[in-house]
């Protein structure tokens, strides 16, 4: 799980924002205004806003919430760590006894795996996206991510030959899913799952229905860069959300969105990466090649779901800024922006969605 790209103005209180709300369903956010302004006034119950945090798959995860009463924020919070908890002991590759290291450790062997619902749901919707990507996107780089590991650890370049070795055990196309038995078959010895780019966006998309079910609509899941957001803020158009420039990881957010109904992913090399023999490589292994990208560059998707936004991003920073857009447009409802930084260079490129967002909102606006 990447740490966070994305910069929140929430953190520092900031949620008002005048003037044109920046949104990619606005369709959804008009029905929700409608909604609230048609609603009988005796009805209308005074919401406070609670804020937790914990560390979770790995990584810390913020919540923040609207709700009538401590207690009721409490127990749903709760929930939410619960859930995250659950699919942690199902999805990580870290744990030797997850289900997905079980899965994992069955490779080679012809055994076809009944697997959970969680992991159904991941196993799926990546084969989908790998297909639809040429493997740009591709759950299978477990033994080059390891690989990679050792090497930021240890500040050396893997050797050539474990690269070689690696490869031979990674591929999608190498992970059959059977839809009729809810089974999964690494045909391949020595495969490893690796879940990363795609784990955290469906635990905060399992989080906020969790938050559903104990009537709390209007929230906010950032699960290390992966944003999740539902109705906006009591009086606020929606979540106000910042954009970290690529060039400087303290510096001031590029740009703002105003969401709801929506998620934001931002991945890049910003934070994880090595410098090996004058070379910068990124944690993101590009499957086809087995190395850590070298291009300095930051992908913000922003999609109906987390999951679809957290492995899009993922799979454009492999793929590039021109096939990576391509790709975005392709996908309904999506949007990106990607800034790539090259001989000091700086260059951004947008998708139709995106660049019919309205300008972007300063902080003192």
């Amino acid at each position: 799980m990447r740490p966070t790209a994305a910069w929140r103005l929430w953190k520092a209180g900031r949620t008002t924002v005048p003037g044109s709300a920046v949104l990619l369903g606005s369709a959804v956010l008009l029905t929700v205004l409608r909604a609230t302004l048609a609603a009988d006034p005796s009805e209308a119950q005074t919401l406070h806003r609670f804020s937790f945090r914990q560390n979770q798959m790995g990584a810390p995860v913020e919540l923040v919430l609207y709700s009538a009463d401590e207690r009721s924020a409490n127990l749903a919070a709760e929930a939410v760590w619960a859930r995250f908890r659950q699919l942690n002991r199902t999805m990580s590759d870290y744990d030797p006894d997850s289900e997905l290291s079980q899965l994992s450790d069955t490779a080679g062997s012809g055994r076809k795996v009944p697997v959970s619902q969680d992991l159904w749901a991941v196993l799926r919707s990546a084969q989908e996206l790998s297909a639809r990507s040429g493997g740009a996107f591709d759950i299978t780089v477990g033994p080059y991510v390891k690989l990679w590991r050792r090497a930021r650890r240890e500040k050396q370049f893997p050797p050539r030959e474990r690269l070689q070795a690696a490869a031979q055990s990674v591929g999608y196309q190498f992970l059959q899913l059977d839809p009729a038995g809810h089974t999964a078959q690494l045909t391949r010895p020595g495969m490893r799952l690796d879940l990363g780019g795609i784990a955290a966006g469906y635990a905060c998309d399992e989080a906020m229905k969790v938050l559903a079910k104990h009537g709390i609509r209007q929230a906010l899941i950032d699960a290390s860069g992966d944003i999740l957001v539902g109705d906006p803020p009591p009086d606020q158009p929606g979540w106000k959300i910042g954009i970290a420039p690529l060039e400087s990881r303290t510096g001031p957010p590029t740009r703002y969105l105003l969401l709801a109904h929506a998620a934001v992913t931002t991945s890049g090399d910003a934070w994880q990466y090595v410098e090996l023999g004058g070379h910068r490589y990124s944690h993101i292994v590009d499957p086809h090649t087995g190395l850590g990208l070298t291009m300095r560059s930051s992908v913000t998707v922003i999609a109906g779901d987390c999951i679809t936004a957290d492995s899009l991003a993922t799979a454009a920073c492999v793929l590039g800024p021109a096939k990576g857009i391509a790709l975005v447009e392709q996908t309904a409802g999506a949007a990106a922006y990607i800034a790539t930084l090259e001989s000091g260079k700086l260059r951004t490129f947008s998708s139709s969605r995106f660049a019919s967002i309205p300008a972007a909102l300063q902080p003192g606006d």
